[in-house]
């Protein structure tokens, strides 16, 4: 019996202090008192850390929202400023973040959170960029920002994420480009001058990218798009064609003598040869 009624006012008491919370958090917004607003937000701020409260962080933001305005090129300013900008992040709220980070730099270039706004402003471009079949504005855009931070901090807390993440994005513009070309390659069949474009299309992307994953499949689809263009053509241009696709037939075989596609490769090559003969 004493425990239950212990319990019903321990309950008691958390309603109540919650209700005085809400009321006073409403009071607030409805305020001019920036100064009280300041306080209340920050510590609702340092909570949300504590807590990995996401409801804490958007009531701190909406304080924050109201008073960053009065508080700009004032000496609260700056902390304020990059609170307000992790505030978004914390939230997943990237465009946001990208924005107010660059503008915090921009304000107060000797903070001594210059190097964590910079990082973040740089992840919240990463998180932004889509998948590699998407345009790629944002993955473009994170590149170049995680390569700012790491040109400006080659030593910095957050260099090995940065660069891990910067090769990612790369790899996934590479998909983009390896992509595009094999769907030149994969639709050559319905349309003849697809094989000519794939082929282009590979060898741009084997020149633009020397160290790709894909570079061993754009090699084989290359010489694949080439055999198939040859093999499909007019007997005056046969020959020509045939002698390419061998060229390229021979460049697989020399950086992947065992590769995946080497079979393939093999066989195309002897029935390549068998034609030949007949010029």
């Amino acid at each position: 019996m004493f425990l239950q009624m212990m319990k019903k006012a321990i309950l008691l008491v958390a309603v109540l202090t919650l209700t005085v919370s809400c009321g006073e958090y409403q009071t607030l917004l409805k305020s001019d008192d920036a100064g009280a607003k300041y306080t209340y937000a920050e510590e609702l701020y340092n909570e949300a850390q504590e807590e990995n409260s996401k409801k804490k962080y958007r009531k701190a933001l909406r304080l924050f929202e109201q008073i960053v305005p009065q508080y700009r090129g004032k000496p609260q300013g700056e902390k304020l400023s990059f609170l307000f900008a992790n505030t978004y992040y914390q939230l997943g709220d990237f465009y946001l973040s990208s924005y107010e980070f660059e503008r915090f730099q921009q304000s107060y270039p000797n903070s001594d959170k210059l190097e964590e706004a910079a990082y973040k402003k740089a992840r919240s471009f990463y998180e932004l960029s889509p998948r590699y079949d998407l345009d790629q504005t944002d993955t473009h855009k994170a590149i170049a920002e995680l390569q700012a931070y790491l040109n400006t901090y080659p030593e910095g807390e957050h260099a090995e994420a940065a660069n891990d993440m910067a090769a990612e994005l790369r790899i996934k513009l590479e998909r983009k480009e390896y992509e595009i070309a094999k769907q030149y390659h994969l639709t050559g069949e319905a349309r003849a001058g697809n094989y000519q474009a794939a082929i282009t299309s590979f060898t741009n992307f084997l020149s633009n990218n020397p160290g790709s994953p894909f570079r061993e499949d754009a090699q084989y689809y290359r010489f694949d798009s080439a055999y198939q263009l040859a093999v499909n053509s007019f007997r005056e241009l046969m020959q020509e064609r045939l002698e390419q696709a061998l060229e390229y037939s021979q460049e697989y075989k020399k950086y992947y003598p065992e590769g995946e596609y080497s079979e393939a490769v093999e066989a195309s090559t002897e029935d390549i040869k068998s034609r030949l003969q007949n010029f």
